[in-house]
């Protein structure tokens, strides 16, 4: 049965009719679509189909399935993810849920990384739990020719911090069209690959000391650009499972930044830490002070740590190469690698190399 709901004040009437400039709800109506038209049968006038940008971006969906999975959080089917994405559909007209590799995959598109990590934020704070893979940009095909989205990015920024930002920008296939400055302030304008901006935001905010304001536009898609590398970097991977202890850390936290705490549980294959150097390497951050017959446990005193850096979603998103995924619980935010298995990695990294 079909009903027209009006309101009155903050509450809301049935009503028999409604004249032009009205606010109201119809309910009854199955398949309604936004931008649609619901018009008078006899005489049917609809107005023109409100044009959706179409996604740009997508990222695959899945069970969580470290060795943690199932504990952190209330919701953590394929089933249940699929049917929590299926209700996303109906609000947001410029999200895509499709099937993935397998039962338990949903590759989700959207119109950028920071849509789909906004919905991310949601589900986990809704107790859902699942691993999501680095965002990628949706390509297409005209013809022979490949072609990729591009934004146009205008930034505001402290002048001291330009020639930086220019030289990030630069790196990632970024084209400048246009600078200003005045007052001490700087005003770019650029036209770069959406693949380019992935990973950056984080990166420009500490640049610029946290006074950078940044904002895109889609452009459209436009034949692909070259190969963009800005994101390449090597991890800590723990090669055992336990409780992170603070001798360890010690002398991990010369190797590169930690991303973990004394007293976590971390399992094989967690990512604990980002490498100085562009190759992963395995570690273990569970080992303890061997004691002794002349030393004690608490001999030589606790050694000064590093604060770890903060991995919250975005950052873990900015963060992940292709063969990682970032583990979203209600608790806890973790990054991971995709085959936890060091044996497993090896042999995947040599089938891509055509070993």
């Amino acid at each position: 049965m079909t009903s027209l709901i009006g309101f009155e004040g903050l509450e809301k009437i049935e009503i028999d009719q409604a004249q032009a400039g009205d606010i109201v709800a119809v309910a009854g109506i199955p398949d309604v679509n936004i931008g649609e038209t619901i018009a008078d049968p006899t005489n049917p006038m609809p107005l023109p189909l409100l044009d959706i940008e179409q996604p740009t971006v997508k990222m695959t969906f899945g069970v969580n399935t470290s060795p943690f999975a199932g504990k952190e959080g209330q919701f953590s089917t394929s089933r249940q993810i699929k049917e929590r994405l299926e209700r996303e559909l109906q609000n947001d007209v410029a999200l895509r849920v499709e099937p993935g590799a397998s039962e338990a995959m949903s590759v989700v598109s959207g119109r950028g990384e920071l849509h789909l990590a906004i919905l991310i934020e949601k589900m986990r704070r809704e107790g859902y739990e699942m691993q999501v893979s680095r965002p990628q940009v949706i390509y297409k095909k005209e013809g022979s020719e490949v072609m990729e989205p591009w934004e146009q990015v205008f930034i505001e920024c402290p002048e001291i911090n330009t020639g930086l930002v220019i030289e990030k920008i630069g790196k990632r296939r970024g084209e400048m069209k246009d600078m200003k400055v005045g007052n001490g302030t700087a005003f770019l304008e650029f036209e770069i690959p959406t693949r380019g901006l992935i990973g950056y935001r984080n990166e420009f905010l500490t640049d610029t000391k946290g006074l950078g304001i940044l904002n895109t536009l889609l452009l459209g898609y436009r034949p692909q650009a070259g190969e963009i590398t800005a994101n390449d970097h090597g991890s800590l991977i723990s090669m055992e499972n336990g409780t992170v202890m603070n001798y360890a850390l010690a002398s991990l936290q010369e190797r590169g930044v930690l991303f973990v705490s004394s007293g976590v549980e971390v399992y094989v294959g967690q990512v604990v830490g980002q490498h100085a150097r562009v190759e992963d390497i395995e570690v273990n951050p569970c080992k303890e002070k061997k004691l002794s017959n002349m030393r004690s446990k608490g001999d030589g005193g606790a050694p000064p740590l590093d604060a770890p850096r903060d991995m919250n979603l975005e950052a873990a998103l900015e963060y992940i190469g292709d063969d990682e995924l970032v583990e979203v619980t209600p608790k806890n935010i973790r990054v991971r690698k995709t085959f936890l298995d060091m044996n497993v990695r090896r042999r995947e990294n040599a089938k891509k190399l055509g070993l």
